[in-house]
């Protein structure tokens, strides 16, 4: 008995040609790949140059950038920035290194804005999470010119509720309080907020909610036990957003808080701006300033970057 083995051309049997993995192919390198990753790095570096320049003058030396230091690395390199922004300078070392010399509290302000940036999320994206649910799931006569109008709010500048909302503040007696910076963003829900998670709402299978209404579930179970776990990962996007743009506030704060007990990070580091006859601006200590206010915001977003991209794009927002 004999077994003969089919080969082809090349003269390898046919059952190892199958297992011959192929040959990898050369990626050819066109000029518009070329010219595209030059136009990525160059965008790139534009885009973290500022926030080197923010590290190189705050680890320079006041004094070393008022005689005229212009080179891209540290002048005179200093931590002094640092230590002013911690509070571990005196105010006669502070005056010595160029800047104004004023003390501050950097826990407190830090804690302030732990607060009031939680008591903001919380409430949010708690309203905005029931709004987004009438406007999507519920049925009632002039939801969608409701809904309308609500979205027309997003071309009303904050800046015009200023005023009034510090009126109000003033006479409920919350002036230079935390609970009084806090207050105003808690019950002014962003429509952005809304309109964001009404696109997930609307994703949702109305069997799912008709399969709980079969067994007994009222409308306000369905939604905090059904809906919000379903929604799950847009509404820790929304958090974080809505987080950071809280964290990031400065002009609302700097105009309800008035002493250390009630100033955020963004408001109480903004000492360093100011100056005296004998200094000019505090270069150094504000742009440590700068990088520690901004540095947690930064890293909240590097890490959950991807899921807030994801989530966007899943609530089919363009």
């Amino acid at each position: 008995m004999t077994t003969t083995v089919s080969t082809d051309m090349s003269g390898i049997p046919d059952s190892q040609a199958e297992n011959k993995e192929p040959a990898p192919t050369k990626r050819r390198i066109s000029p518009g790949r070329v010219i595209a990753w030059i136009f990525m790095i160059v965008f790139l570096a534009i885009t973290l140059f500022p926030f080197y320049w923010i590290l190189r003058t705050a680890l320079s030396s006041n004094n070393a950038l008022y005689a005229g230091g212009n080179s891209l690395l540290p002048v005179g390199f200093s931590t002094g920035g640092f230590e002013r922004v911690f509070g571990l300078q005196t105010g006669a070392e502070a005056i010595a290194a160029g800047g104004a010399g004023q003390a501050i509290d950097f826990w407190r302000y830090l804690w302030n804005s732990v607060v009031v940036a939680t008591l903001v999320t919380a409430f949010q994206v708690m309203f905005a999470s029931m709004a987004a649910y009438a406007f999507s799931r519920l049925r009632w006569r002039g939801r969608d010119v409701v809904f309308g109008i609500f979205l027309s709010c997003l071309m009303i500048p904050a800046i015009f509720t200023f005023l009034p909302n510090f009126v109000l503040i003033k006479e409920l007696g919350l002036i230079d309080t935390v609970f009084g910076i806090a207050l105003p963003s808690i019950f002014m829900t962003m429509p952005f907020a809304v309109f964001f998670l009404r696109q997930f709402f609307l994703g949702i299978s109305r069997e799912v909610e008709e399969a709980a209404y079969v067994d007994g579930a009222s409308k306000i179970r369905v939604f905090f036990q059904l809906i919000l776990p379903m929604a799950a990962a847009p509404v820790t996007t929304l958090s974080l957003l809505v987080y950071i743009q809280s964290w990031n506030d400065y002009f609302w704060p700097l105009m309800v808080s008035y002493t250390d007990r009630s100033m955020v990070l963004t408001v109480g580091l903004g000492v360093f701006r100011s100056q005296t006859p004998q200094t000019g601006p505090d270069w150094a200590g504000l742009m440590a300033a700068t990088l520690v206010a901004a540095l947690p915001m930064l890293l909240l977003f590097a890490v959950f970057a991807k899921r807030i991209v994801n989530s966007i794009g899943f609530s089919g927002i363009k």
